[in-house]
């Protein structure tokens, strides 16, 4: 009796999780791309973090400071790094912010932190996609987390995207940074929530 009982909450967590995956994780709305001189979010959730790249960041911890500069430096020497929390309960799939040919997709082995810490998210596995675009390089950075542990990308270098378009996709709660330069007029503040590829979080 007492197992027949404990096999069909399992059973139910199994269905529930199932249902979870299938009708919240894995869907992929139709989004209104903006036309214009803008970039869009790169991903559904909450802005977390926006930080000056170069010589606006001495306010930062050391240490962080220091992983910017390593993320940026193949980039920009002035911009801005835009983090964005991706909770359970957002679209996962992760859309180009703006046109461009990309220039390089490299994996990095790393920790599994929580997604949502921004100092030390930054040395956790990780997707660097940089493309050159009409404000010149940019850098989008898919970031795993605790529970994320399996990063998509969709694109291969020398590949033409166009803002908008499907670029890669994390399993279960995790984090996207775009590195932008500082040509930019950001839109959004911290503690925004934004959608990818139709929310613009930036004009030129």
């Amino acid at each position: 009796m007492v197992i027949g009982f404990i096999l069909y909450i399992i059973l139910l967590l199994f269905v529930l999780f199932l249902l979870f995956y299938l009708f919240i994780f894995l869907r992929d709305p139709e989004r209104d791309i903006p036309s214009g001189n803008n970039i869009t979010a790169p991903a559904d959730g909450k802005v977390i973090s926006i930080i000056k790249v170069g010589k606006g960041n001495v306010e930062l911890k050391k240490g962080l400071i220091g992983r910017v500069k390593i993320l940026s430096s193949d980039v920009v020497n002035e911009g801005y790094l835009i983090s964005i929390f991706m909770s359970l309960f957002n679209v996962h799939v992760n859309r180009a912010p703006i046109n461009g040919k990309v220039i390089s997709v490299k994996h990095k082995s790393g920790k599994f932190f929580m997604a949502f810490d921004v100092e030390k998210s930054f040395l956790n596995e990780s997707n660097e996609i940089v493309m050159m675009t009409k404000l010149g390089k940019i850098k989008i950075i898919q970031i795993a987390g605790f529970l994320a542990r399996r990063i998509k990308c969709f694109i291969k270098e020398k590949q033409n995207v166009n803002k908008g378009e499907r670029i890669g996709m994390i399993s279960l709660g995790s984090q996207v940074s775009l590195i932008l330069p500082d040509k930019i007029r950001l839109r959004v503040k911290i503690g925004d929530r934004v959608k990818a590829g139709e929310t613009i979080i930036g004009e030129y």
